[in-house]
């Protein structure tokens, strides 16, 4: 395969050539939301460039529950037209990526005096499938108490009246991230991981058209010029407004979520489940890949924006949770595998509680012309991205840059999204699976790259030659190899971490794997990416520190 655009062997070529042109479009942050955005703009043909200060989707958007989910809680708050426009943009999600998206049912188990009644869930579901347009087959099922235990055993049983069964649909949110930008790559934009936003460069009359930026690799500058600027730095919008100096009128708030991990002998569930808490909060339970991971919770944070942790407290009240609803379990803090926090950047509302603040997503524009948008959900990724780009559109052509094509994204496929839609990725697995053990694979990592990569597993198949040569001189497997290869030239990793968290979700979902491999891949990515001593180990300090906050509680 060689390098491409999106590799991290030629991030120095890629920063030499920031100061070469005038970008249509400078993107700031990127997160879902920014790598939406730049695929847009892209692929409408404006030239854009995406800077990231830290990896790609290290934010928010590799710490959400992992659900693309259509919004079911809104309807909770009326939000009835979120509720439709989350929910059509659900199936365009999964239509363009069904190797990062999987529908998932969901069982919502109804309780006497609980949250939900019969009444209102069966009323409420149908009239989510009815606005979010739901498909015949995925339609919502009412169950019987016995149904709803036969679906889910390990449900408590006192004062249970049964279920709504209906679907959503489960995500890699950091992959989706990263094979959204790959596609904005494929189109010709410039992304880079690692480069900071120091301060905002304006015209004589105030207007912003560019950014001074730093790498963080190795402390060089650039300026990158560019005619319009967004910022969707997600939790750190507020901090590029100060740079703006136009933090006025509404501003962030930050709720924090946390999610445990438990093995599935400790926490064997079968189903998902969507479940409410004794103080009324929703809470998932969500089996995936031998383990159940269960979240989240929703409170204020005030701490380090780079760096929310779960605390003790945070522990407590999911395991108090989990327990109530699964009473045969008795989970306690040693069975807890792994754990991870993020932040929802909200838009801060006078006297709601954090669960109560809307989601809806908002762009402000500031006198010197940056657009900021904030708020809103990883579901809603591609509908925001329009909104913003339509904008940007309009401003440029009023800047006498035109004309523009029109959104192309509804039935783009993302990177790895050509496998034939939903309707073919079954055979397309099959397929691929079969090749991948022909070429030496075992049937189960052959599989594993097939789902994970989608059609751009043949890159990984086509560096297995090479990634022969990794395996044996760091006695690595060879399909973590071929991962780790094709995640430095195709994926634009720079760290251990990269890898380990958000091109793999490894940490999360497998951390003994990561235990297990992190020195061999350590010594590779120094050798491969010519890291110094000195960055070697600040990135094995990096990668210790996220493994001991999984397990271990800050306070």
């Amino acid at each position: 395969m060689g390098t491409t655009a999106f590799s991290s062997r030629n991030r120095k070529d890629a920063l030499q050539a920031l100061e070469s042109e005038t970008y249509d479009l400078l993107v700031i942050g990127g997160g879902i939301t920014g790598a939406g955005i730049a695929l847009d703009a892209q692929s409408r043909g404006m030239r854009t460039v995406l800077v990231e200060m830290q990896d790609f989707a290290a934010g928010t958007s590799s710490r959400s529950t992992k659900l693309v989910h259509g919004g079911l809680r809104y309807l909770k708050q009326f939000e009835i037209k979120m509720v439709a426009e989350v929910g059509k943009e659900r199936a365009v999600v999964y239509e363009n990526g069904p190797h990062i998206t999987t529908p998932e049912w969901m069982l919502l188990p109804l309780y006497q005096g609980g949250t939900f009644g019969k009444i209102s869930t069966s009323f409420g579901l149908r009239l989510y499938d009815y606005l979010a347009g739901v498909k015949r087959g995925e339609r919502r099922h009412m169950l019987g108490r016995q149904e709803t235990l036969d679906k889910e055993p390990l449900l408590k049983k006192e004062g249970l009246k049964g279920g709504g069964y209906y679907v959503e649909y489960r995500t890699d949110d950091a992959r989706l991230t990263i094979e959204v930008l790959k596609k904005a790559a494929e189109h010709g934009a410039a992304a880079v991981n690692y480069m900071k936003v120091m301060e905002m460069q304006y015209d004589q009359e105030g207007k912003v058209v560019g950014a001074a930026v730093e790498d963080q690799i190795n402390g060089k500058r650039y300026t990158i010029k560019a005619r319009q600027v967004v910022n969707a730095a997600g939790p750190w919008v507020d901090t590029i407004r100060e740079l703006d100096q136009s933090r006025t009128g509404k501003t962030l708030r930050l709720t924090k979520g946390i999610h445990l991990v438990f093995d599935a002998s400790k926490f064997p569930l079968r189903q998902a489940v969507y479940f409410d808490t004794p103080d009324g909060r929703m809470l998932f339970a969500i089996p995936r890949d031998g383990k159940t991971y269960v979240g989240t919770t929703d409170t204020d944070y005030m701490g380090d924006t780079a760096n929310p942790t779960m605390t003790e407290e945070d522990r407590s009240y999911v395991l108090a949770a989990a327990n109530a609803m699964f009473p045969d379990l008795e989970l306690g803090d040693r069975d807890v595998e792994s754990s991870w926090a993020g932040l929802r950047p909200l838009i801060y509302e006078e006297g709601k509680s954090p669960s109560e603040v809307s989601r809806k997503d908002e762009i402000f524009t500031s006198p010197s012309g940056l657009k900021t948008i904030a708020g809103g959900k990883l579901t809603g990724y591609r509908k925001m991205a329009q909104h913003v780009t339509d904008l940007v559109q309009r401003e440029l052509a009023v800047q006498g840059r035109s004309p523009f094509l029109d959104c192309q994204t509804k039935q783009m496929p993302l990177s790895g999204g050509d496998v034939g839609g939903s309707a073919g990725f079954e055979q397309f697995v099959r397929r691929c699976s079969t090749a991948g053990e022909r070429l030496g694979l075992s049937a189960a990592a052959a599989e594993q790259l097939a789902r994970r990569y989608g059609s751009n597993a043949r890159q990984v198949h086509a560096l297995l030659p090479r990634a022969q040569e990794i395996s044996s001189q760091w006695k690595l497997p060879i399909d973590v190899s071929a991962a780790l290869l094709y995640a430095i030239e195709g994926e634009m990793t720079v760290t251990p971490a990269d890898f380990f968290v958000r091109r793999t979700g490894a940490l999360f979902f497998d951390i003994d794997w990561v235990q297990r491999w992190k020195v061999p891949v350590i010594q590779a990515m120094a050798r491969l990416l010519h890291h110094t001593a000195e960055q070697t180990a600040q990135y094995v300090q990096e990668l210790e520190r996220l493994l001991q906050e999984a397990v271990t509680p800050q306070h």
